[in-house]
């Protein structure tokens, strides 16, 4: 039998990039001879993820529709035409027995134009209100993955599993982790430790209430692993000379800062938000604005409607000091989040959505 052609694609943002690396692998297991081809957008960050991760990635010339600046859109349909065009070229020669899409712009024309060749298309949907690419690619996908309930007002149940969102396997047992990960970051094993996520890219809203704050955290007697993100650090890495804090540009070893974590301050993109809910850390969401549909906040609702974390809107961030105050001082509080949180986790999800590839290639 020949080897399996796996076209997958999927971008922009980490949310998008790292599960479709962690179903990479999973197939990979199983499927040791099986060939992969990444389709990304030209200028994101999938460009330079997906070599890192050991995969060949193609880029196409997409980017997404601009709310705000408008005159950028005037091009969209030229990058559309373009971009089926490329897809239906990488299609053509590299002969994909299945075409996987887990979101981001690149995922549209690469996912259209399998589904006009007759090749299987299995789409993972990672947020509790899908985006626009999504909900389109929705109607002629073979199988969608979901991470959670009622999201059949966007997509036909019949072809809808509920699996949650592919994870690194290295969170699956952090709390082994504990001691390594307090010689790794140089903690002090007298102090709480609190982990502050903004995403790859960092978050304005989120460091700017750290840097208003250090005076706080310092009279809190707690230390700070700062993750500010790649926009950011430049402007923050002055503050690694103060005592207790350290300011990353990024974290490689995440599951070694979830370990050392007492209390994550936290963005709420649907990777972040399936990572936590396994981590099983009390967790305060302060919830990007900026995004489709405002689908952080949905994200977050989610989990906390079951008690799971606490959740601060960005026009509520005057009351930080109070919450985080409340929630240090109170050990059943924690508990009572941690027990919550992980209840919700979906620890199989790589599994089982591979599962779900495995039938589509059998077919």
């Amino acid at each position: 039998m020949k080897p399996y052609n796996i076209l997958i694609s999927g971008g922009g943002t980490g949310g998008h990039i790292y599960p479709a690396i962690a179903i990479a692998n999973e197939i990979k297991v199983r499927f040791p001879d099986a060939k992969f081809l990444f389709v990304g957008a030209k200028d994101k960050m999938e460009m330079e993820k997906i070599p890192q991760a050991g995969y060949e990635i193609k880029g196409l010339w997409i980017s997404g529709i601009q709310r705000k600046q408008l005159a950028t859109n005037l091009s969209f349909p030229f990058k559309m035409m373009s971009s089926l065009w490329r897809a239906k070229r990488i299609i053509d020669t590299f002969k994909p027995d299945i075409a996987i899409g887990t979101g981001g712009f690149a995922s549209g024309p690469t996912l259209i134009m399998a589904n006009r060749k007759g090749i299987p298309t299995l789409i993972q949907e990672q947020n509790s209100f899908p985006g626009i690419t999504n909900k389109y690619l929705a109607k002629k996908a073979t199988k969608i993955c979901v991470a959670y309930d009622n999201l059949e007002r966007f997509f036909p149940a019949s072809k809808m599993i509920k699996t949650g969102n592919p994870v690194r396997q290295d969170l699956l047992n952090i709390h082994t982790k504990v001691k390594e990960s307090q010689d790794f970051f140089q903690l002090d094993k007298s102090k709480k430790t609190i982990l502050i996520l903004g995403g790859s890219l960092g978050a304005k809203k989120i460091n700017q209430l750290i840097e208003n704050n250090l005076t706080f955290f310092k009279n809190q007697e707690v230390q700070l692993i700062w993750q500010c993100g790649k926009l950011y650090f430049e402007e923050y890495k002055k503050y690694n000379s103060q005592e207790n804090v350290q300011v990353h540009q990024f974290i490689n070893r995440m599951d070694l800062a979830y370990a050392a974590a007492n209390i994550i301050i936290s963005r709420a993109g649907a990777s972040s938000v399936s990572e936590l809910c396994i981590v099983g850390k009390p967790v305060i969401f302060i919830p990007s604005p900026n995004v489709a549909e405002d689908h952080q906040t949905k994200n977050a609702k989610a989990i906390v409607d079951k008690h799971g974390a606490i959740l601060l809107k960005e026009e509520e961030l005057d009351t930080f000091p109070i919450v985080f105050e409340t929630l240090i001082k109170d050990k059943g509080k924690q508990e009572h989040l941690s027990e919550n949180i992980k209840e919700l986790a979906l620890p199989k999800a790589t599994t089982d959505i591979v599962n779900e590839i495995e039938k589509l290639l059998e077919k």
